[in-house]
């Protein structure tokens, strides 16, 4: 495989300008418009009490209106969060996985000062059966803290492939502490294969190419092992930003790849305006979507800056590029107009 652009076939889109990425009140001014940017983590409290208890739910399918109802009876002998007040504030959340994002969740309402709970609900998710079957239902029991983080009580996963549909009763099943990896993150979302290269201002001497000013490029090669969100496959794309920067002229998106959990996208972004010390305070997100008719599904990104929680001056949540993304622009940023090769995960919301 070569390792210069210029020297297979691929698309480029060249970015011609980026909007003042060196002019810090413009650049302020945005910040606020990207604080909650798509990869910010759910929160939640996963360590302060124990997993113990059980809860008691049935599963059914309402073929008629195509309708997945999780009905959730009680939960009992639940752990105690408030040990001084001998409380918790229990409720019970439903996600479908692996794409939580993408059916959202549901959840019971809150019942108060009780480790017995009863609920009586039912949670329903509009979902065609086949789609309904390569899910996993994850259900778990948290404690209420209005003004704080709300607390993990248990959890149980289930496979719906295998899942006995005859079976509509009501069930025992003991809740398990979340697993080492989900509490550490770990959320298989595919891999991305890119490379990377800064150009700084003048630095082609008396070139015709060369840039008045520094420019990145980023060439987007490949993913391997996306979520399948249906049994026909994935239909991916790819949408890059460089933040704090949001408007149109930032954004730029690959061709769609259809039905391929392995898309190759072979893509090429250039973004002028650089300067180097912008390389500081700037982030590149990419990130991976499941294109349909209504609506996009997110899949995965990764976050390329030096995850200091600044830009310009000021704290902002994207900046928050886990230590394998900092190494990757670290590079980039070390060797000028080298082609830097990374293979990095997607992380989830």
């Amino acid at each position: 495989e070569s390792d210069t652009a210029s020297e297979i076939s691929f698309q480029c889109t060249r970015h011609k300008k980026t909007p003042s990425i060196g002019s810090h009140s413009s650049d302020m001014a945005s910040v606020s418009s990207v604080s909650g940017s798509v990869l910010s983590v759910y929160s939640g409290d996963f360590g302060s009490v124990d997993a113990q208890g059980t809860v008691e739910f049935a599963l059914d399918y309402d073929e008629k209106n195509r309708e997945f109802q999780v009905h959730v009876s009680q939960c009992k002998d639940l752990a105690v969060v408030d040990e001084k007040k001998g409380r918790s504030d229990p409720y019970v959340k439903t996600y479908l996985l692996p794409d939580k994002a993408r059916m959202g969740k549901r959840k019971t309402s809150v019942k108060k000062r009780t480790v017995n709970p009863i609920y009586n609900e039912v949670l329903r998710y509009k979902i065609e059966k086949m789609v309904l079957l390569i899910q996993k239902l994850n259900l778990s029991v948290w404690h209420n803290d209005p003004l704080g983080r709300n607390s993990f009580l248990g959890e149980i996963e289930i496979d719906l492939a295998s899942w006995d549909w005859s079976n509509r009763k009501l069930n025992w099943y003991p809740l398990k502490p979340r697993s080492l990896s989900a509490v550490n993150g770990v959320d298989h979302r595919g891999v991305m294969s890119l490379s990377i290269k800064y150009v700084p201002p003048g630095s082609l001497g008396k070139c015709p190419k060369n840039p008045p000013s520094g420019e990145v490029h980023i060439w987007v090669k490949d993913v391997k092992d996306l979520l399948q969100l249906r049994p026909s496959g994935v239909d991916s794309f790819v949408k890059c930003y460089v933040l704090p920067d949001t408007s149109k002229k930032s954004y730029q998106k690959t061709r769609v790849i259809k039905r391929d959990t392995n898309p190759v996208f072979n893509h090429t972004i250039v973004y002028d305006g650089f300067h180097t010390e912008d390389l500081k305070d700037a982030c590149v997100e990419l990130t991976v979507w499941d294109h349909e008719k209504l609506t996009n599904h997110f899949l995965g990104g990764i976050r390329l800056g030096l995850g200091t929680g600044l830009s310009y001056g000021i704290s902002v949540d994207w900046m928050d590029s886990t230590q394998e993304e900092v190494a990757f622009w670290q590079e980039m940023m070390l060797a000028a107009n080298e082609w830097i090769e990374g293979l990095l995960p997607l992380r989830s919301l």
